[in-house]
């Protein structure tokens, strides 16, 4: 019986949600799960845990400056687990942008990081306009303007594929 840890960087909820459901798909194959924010994992002792999983959202256009320091700092840790990562973003709601070989953004962080994890995921992600504060809403409508998204505000567009999400889940709780 393996140890799993799984990290989540998240600004709206959505990379949390993907990761309760790959916790749910790991503990069914009676694995002990502990999930944390990036904030909580700064205190996590990772020589506990047998498998590392790492997901992490983009907000205009970045992943967040912290998860590159974390993951940085412990990759030597990181490599001698098994271990993967994912991100999480709306320019993956399109098919020629939803693979580890063709998002931009999971290209920008094998570039920047110095941890080159053994999985890779990209899960698109979701818009809430409801949600967001009168800067964000704006920002966000204008790229999806841009990018030929959704732009009425007054609508929430979930672009995940929770089938995708559950095939890496299962990849990984098998290996």
């Amino acid at each position: 019986m393996s140890r799993t840890l799984i990290i989540y960087s998240t600004v709206d909820g959505q990379t949390k949600a993907i990761c309760d459901q790959i916790a749910e798909q790991c503990k069914s194959d009676t694995q002990p799960v502990t999930m944390v924010s990036l904030e909580e994992a700064q205190s996590v002792n990772l020589s506990y845990f047998d498998k590392v999983i790492i997901g992490a959202s983009i907000r205009y256009g970045k992943h967040r400056p912290e998860l590159f320091q974390y993951v940085n700092r412990h990759r030597a840790v990181l490599n001698g687990k098994k271990n993967a990562f994912f991100t999480v973003n709306v320019v993956a709601r399109k098919p020629e942008k939803n693979t580890p070989e063709t998002n931009p953004y999971m290209k920008k962080f094998l570039q920047l990081s110095l941890w080159q994890p053994q999985q890779l995921g990209v899960f698109a992600g979701k818009i809430d306009y409801p949600k967001y504060r009168f800067f964000d809403k704006f920002m966000i409508r204008f790229i999806m303007w841009i990018t030929k998204g959704p732009t009425d505000t007054s609508g929430t567009y979930e672009f995940t594929d929770w089938d995708k999400v559950q095939e890496f889940a299962k990849a990984f709780s098998e290996r």
